[in-house]
């Protein structure tokens, strides 16, 4: 585990979710911020006292348009980011709490965030998201949804 020199660690909680289509497409944003970029899942940090699947739901919103349903919760993961490596300056490390669920479109239309932490959106098929530059969320995330063995 990195600490800092007194011991700290920053914790950032998130909540994302898995949004495929029927023909088997997978909803991605584009994650642009710090000087860092990649294909990620659509979500993001939860609000102070929100609940962590109304946080999926709003986020997921917010950065591509859609209205989702929650179909359940796939897993939780933890990692850990050494100062160095973090997209802002840091003079300690952070925590990365992410929960993933499943997710489906009851509405809404495909759209760019504004003024957020991406740039872009984007429906993609399983070889499409194999040749994108990704972060690990994604594989992830397709492993406990099933879309990856």
């Amino acid at each position: 585990m990195f600490t800092s020199a007194d011991g700290s660690i920053d914790l950032r909680v998130s909540a994302y979710a898995v949004v495929t289509d029927e023909a088997g497409r997978l909803l991605l944003p584009h994650w642009s911020e710090g000087g860092r970029q990649g294909w990620t899942m659509p979500g993001g940090g939860i609000d102070p006292g929100e609940h962590p699947a109304d946080a999926a739901v709003r986020e997921v919103y917010e950065e591509t348009g859609y209205h989702v349903e929650l179909d359940g919760l796939l897993g939780v993961d933890s990692i850990v980011i050494a100062a160095a490596d973090r997209g802002h300056p840091a003079d300690r490390p952070g925590q990365a709490l992410r929960i993933v669920y499943r997710a489906r479109v009851t509405g809404g239309d495909l759209r760019v965030e504004e003024d957020g932490s991406t740039d872009g959106v984007a429906w993609h098929t399983p070889a499409e998201v194999d040749a994108l530059d990704r972060v690990d969320l994604v594989d992830l995330s397709r492993r406990w949804a099933g879309l990856l063995p």
